[in-house]
């Protein structure tokens, strides 16, 4: 058995914990609205067409902003397909998966699933095909009074008051070459800076996501990202971040450490945008939106006849198991721990595309990264803490060195909140946790997952394998507090301050 101790002091404080972190994206993409959010065939759906299960299922993990309608998508989407009477909407094959888009969801349907969800909207404007008019028209559409052309248009469409969007992407992963529109980045930022500048003129309160590089691998990775917001000047609030995942060797070891990798991006683009902050001689920070993250790498049908003319496609309709959500759990502790310069981070996707839930006809299925989702979603409130781990460490292949407990934490008040993963194949740890200045007073719940093995996945046949379960094994000795976590597993616990 290995120990470790995990040392805090509340007073030594990160920042805040935007809730904005705890975001998920929604595309027009497989099965992900059609068949997913929206089936107004299904013995679940209400009134607008919507599933009840799936929405319900989706309440649990809180998300607080939703990026919509892409991803990919968006460089070849006209919004004005999808407004107006359903009947009327144009049948289109877009172009970036090459299926049917029907357009019977749109603006008008997502804002009304956002008002059902509590969800802030979070739009991406095309500038792959699209135009810096139709991006400030789109602004209108949404945020615009009655008595402008748009906001006529949307007050005509059955919606008289404004939507108020305040969160606006400036395109998408426009230096990849799959890219609709892809272009340098000297271009790209040209594109987005006009686009900023008209759509603020209908609302000066809005806040822009530019586009940083798409993955880490990319030749220009961290490069485009400065000379974007050198260019950009102080038009964006905020340089995007992308990031999909996979245990390509199938090496459990080496594929839990990628978050010595995902905490490396995070540090490498903060620390460009604070450089192009310097350069501008600015007192305007660029913070970061982390607005695509996940594991994906199992199922890779986007190329092909996968989805030609099919309505809807069934498009990576990733499978996760065990290993699969305690890296979902290491990208939060991530997130947590940079909550300083990470203000916006969007899963992707929330239904049936790389999905923590799948739907197959009537049937709903949870998957396992959704359980690490819901348990930081419960105790998001509150200052990100800098944490210390005193314990034993091993050397991954790829990543380097790495802590065998993974960890973050949230204070709120009196209340701490601390995140703990196993990352150990076969041992159990004992870990202690000490706050220099406070004592712990009691244990005020916990949770844990864990399952029979790395592998371990649900299935629509056996859907409860792996899934949270109450943690009862947290002791309080001397104001410490002391767990015990099985081999591959991760906790959630809330504590009590003296």
């Amino acid at each position: 058995m290995r120990s470790t101790t995990i040392h805090l002091h509340t007073a030594f404080h990160i920042a805040p914990v935007d809730p904005r972190l705890f975001g998920g994206f929604l595309e027009h993409m497989g099965r992900a609205v059609y068949e997913g959010v929206y089936d107004p065939t299904s013995t679940h759906a209400d009134a607008d067409g919507f599933r009840t299960d799936v929405l319900d299922a989706l309440r649990r993990l809180g998300f607080t902003v939703v990026r919509y309608p892409g991803g990919n998508f968006v460089s070849g989407y006209h919004w004005e397909d999808g407004i107006g009477p359903r009947d009327r909407r144009p049948l289109r094959i877009e172009k970036a998966w090459d299926s049917k888009e029907p357009n019977r969801v749109g603006t008008d349907e997502f804002m009304s699933l956002c008002r059902t969800m509590g969800w802030q909207p979070m739009l991406a404007v095309n500038l792959g095909t699209g135009t810096a008019e139709e991006a400030r028209n789109w602004v209108e559409y949404c945020n615009g009074p009655t008595g402008t052309p748009y906001g006529d248009r949307r007050a005509a469409n059955g919606h008289p008051e404004p939507y108020g969007v305040k969160l606006w992407c400036l395109g998408n992963e426009m230096d990849g070459p799959w890219q609709i529109g892809h272009c340098a980045a000297e271009e790209y930022a040209a594109r987005a800076k006009a686009a900023a500048r008209l759509m603020r003129t209908v609302d000066p309160s809005i806040e822009t996501v530019a586009c940083g590089s798409s993955a880490t691998q990319m030749p220009t990775f961290a490069d485009w990202d400065g000379r974007v917001l050198e260019h950009l000047e102080d038009t964006a609030d905020f340089i995007s971040l992308h990031r999909y995942v996979g245990n390509w060797t199938d090496d459990t070891r080496n594929y839990l450490a990628v978050t010595n990798s995902i905490d490396r991006q995070i540090e490498d683009i903060d620390a460009v945008a604070r450089a192009a902050q310097a350069k501008r001689k600015s007192d305007k920070r660029i913070h970061l939106s982390f607005d695509e993250w996940n594991v994906w790498y199992k199922t890779f049908d986007i190329e092909g006849n996968s989805a030609r003319g099919q309505f809807p496609a069934h498009l990576i309709e990733e499978v996760y198991n065990l290993e699969d959500a305690l890296v979902v759990a290491g990208f939060l502790h991530s997130f947590v721990r940079h909550a300083d310069c990470v203000k916006v981070a969007n899963l992707a996707q929330i239904v049936n595309v790389i999905a923590p839930v799948l739907t197959r006809g009537d049937q709903l299925l949870i998957q396992s990264i959704f359980f690490p989702i819901e348990m930081f979603a419960k105790r998001r409130r509150g200052i990100s803490l800098r944490t210390v781990v005193d314990g034993p460490r091993y050397r991954s292949e790829r990543y380097g060195e790495v802590d065998e407990i993974d960890c973050s934490a949230i204070v709120d008040g009196s209340r701490l909140h601390v995140f703990v993963t196993n990352r150990h194949l076969a041992e159990a740890a004992a870990v202690t946790l000490t706050v220099a200045d406070r004592g712990i007073a009691r244990v005020d719940g916990a949770e844990m997952l864990t399952g029979p093995g790395a592998k371990a996945e649900n299935s629509f046949a056996e859907p409860g394998v792996i899934r949270s379960v109450p943690f009862d094994s947290v002791t309080i000795e001397t104001g410490q507090a002391r767990m015990m976590l099985p081999p591959l597993s991760f906790a959630a616990v809330t504590l009590e301050l003296a």
